[in-house]
């Protein structure tokens, strides 16, 4: 079996926040497909089905689970990468597992029981974000959770996407890294575009972003011990429907992977 979260190559899951046209998803994901030659752990896609945590009741949620799948699905037969979506309740962990290759808990849910065990008892690998209130030892057990689900223990990531310092800012602990790695047993990953959110600094209440910032904390962060990095991307981030100022424009990505994967040869032995 394929192991999508390589201790020893790195990787890197991209795609846009949420699911949009076969256009906008294939362009990003033909981009990928290309970069994902020279990456030694590969490329996953990430693009949600549903947006269920946003600031604002009207915000845009995507196209949701039925449709969203089918979009996904089109990704992967289109391109051969294999696919990460959130899941948001325990319901959409079974059909999700039947479309897309890995399955990820978002952070605000990460003590979510019934869903990481869903999540888990699929076999799907899981990716499970750090709550920004949790300290690294905390997610020990929402580690647990998933291997414990199922007579198959999947194959699980966690991924650090910064801490709330104050109000609307996030700041990243680089000892985390090691941190996590040790209390989960785990491969870490570095959320690199949700660490530069600024929740509830945008504008009429949506979430800001500080993109200028991800560069330098991606790279920090491989130096730091993470393994892979997570980067939401995005041909035109300032028309994107969600998560756009805290995302990286498509144009920048290959550069940016070029020097996260320098670095990884540099800081490992």
């Amino acid at each position: 079996m394929t192991q999508r979260f390589p201790a020893d190559r790195f990787f890197l899951i991209a795609g846009p926040c949420v699911v949009e046209s076969d256009e906008l998803n294939f362009r990003v994901a033909d981009h990928l497909a290309t970069l994902a030659e020279r990456v030694p752990g590969g490329v996953i896609y990430k693009a949600s089905f549903d947006k269920a945590n946003r600031s604002n009741r009207t915000a845009h949620r995507g196209p949701g689970l039925d449709d969203g799948l089918k979009a996904l699905e089109r990704v992967r037969e289109r391109t051969g990468l294999p696919i990460l979506t959130d899941v948001h309740a325990p319901e959409q962990c079974a059909p999700a597992a039947e479309i897309v290759d890995v399955l990820q808990i978002p952070a605000f849910l990460c003590r979510q029981t019934d869903l990481l065990v869903a999540a888990g008892a699929t076999g799907k690998p899981v990716n499970i974000k750090k709550g920004q209130w949790m300290h690294p030892e905390g997610m020990r057990g929402a580690a647990d959770k998933v291997r414990r689900a199922g007579v198959r223990r999947p194959e699980i990531a966690i991924t650090e996407r910064g801490t709330f310092f104050g109000y609307g800012d996030l700041v990243v602990d680089m000892r985390s890294f090691s941190r996590l790695a040790a209390a989960c047993s785990a491969p870490v990953i570095f959320d690199a575009t949700h660490s530069v959110q600024q929740p509830g600094k945008g504008e009429a209440g949506a979430s800001g972003g500080a993109r200028e910032h991800i560069p330098a904390l991606a790279r920090a962060a491989v130096a730091a011990g993470a393994n892979g990095v997570f980067l939401e991307t995005h041909p035109d981030p300032d028309h994107a429907p969600s998560d756009g100022p805290n995302m990286l424009p498509l144009s920048e990505l290959d550069a940016l992977v070029t020097q996260l994967m320098q670095v990884w040869d540099t800081c490992r032995p």
